[in-house]
């Protein structure tokens, strides 16, 4: 049974590349937003900083590398900078020239022993997967940060690539937009050969100013007890972050971590 006090607080976020969007309407009226430099950019990621501080290991999906859309800043080091995280990586995976460079992040206030990156397998290239392992041996934790395609052959291709990956492993965390639902069927298949479970499965994330869609998703090894599991209503993207505090089976060693000791 898990100890209570081993406890590891988890957030995933897609931030759009720190941009505000308050209605369909404005992917078009404000699409410029996306490929040029603003100031609320700035802003909203000095609020998301702020928002992430309180976390031992954030996964972002949509973080800017480093393009004249933000700047030529590379947002998830910014973030780590701001939020006073030791460890971050980045993963850039969708480049349109000069203009915008989409990718992974991950913030950690616990030292990854190993951080892969993984291309995703698609028809239109552009989606990757960032794999960190904490400890070694069998009582390492693995942590799966993923940003999957928007069509479903694509996405049981990329599913079916990470399962390959990360099967074997005891003791799992997967965490990202995922962009379909826990009731879909290459989620239940990933999950089903992955050995991971779905805590997340009535929880709406999307778009962020009306959810109607669980899409954004926080999937454990069975041996994880969920303590917490939350929506957090900010509006600094067109996703809402989801959160989780899992309690962590001795069976699993996390060195230098001391949250909630």
């Amino acid at each position: 049974m898990s100890n209570p006090s081993r406890q590891l607080k988890l957030l995933s976020y897609n931030i759009q590349a720190g941009t505000t969007t308050g209605k369909y309407r404005e992917y078009l009226t404000k699409s410029w937003r996306q490929v040029l430099p603003n100031n609320q950019r700035v802003a909203n990621l000095d609020a998301i900083s702020e928002l992430v501080a309180e976390f031992d290991i954030v996964a972002l999906q949509e973080v800017d590398c480093g393009s004249l859309r933000s700047g030529f800043l590379n947002q998830a080091k910014y973030l780590a900078t701001h939020a006073r995280f030791p460890y971050w990586n980045h993963q850039g995976n969708r480049k349109v020239g000069v203009l915008a460079h989409a990718g992974n992040g991950l913030l950690s206030r616990i030292e990854p022993s190993l951080v892969e990156e993984h291309r995703l397998p698609g028809a239109i290239p552009g989606r990757g997967a960032m794999v960190a392992r904490y400890g070694e041996g069998p009582k390492a934790l693995w942590l799966v940060v993923l940003h999957l395609a928007l069509g479903r052959r694509a996405r049981s291709q990329q599913l079916g690539y990470v399962a390959d990956l990360i099967r074997e492993y005891p003791h799992l965390v997967v965490m990202g937009d995922l962009n379909t639902g826990p009731g879909s069927r290459e989620l239940k298949s990933f999950c089903d050969r992955a050995g991971l479970i779905i805590p997340t499965r009535d929880i709406l994330t999307f778009p962020s100013w009306d959810p109607q869609r669980g899409i954004d998703h926080i999937l454990i090894s069975p041996d994880m007890d969920v303590a917490a599991l939350d929506v957090l209503p900010v509006s600094y993207s067109d996703h809402l972050p989801l959160a989780m505090t899992i309690n962590i089976d001795e069976d699993v060693n996390l060195p230098g971590h001391t949250h909630g000791d």
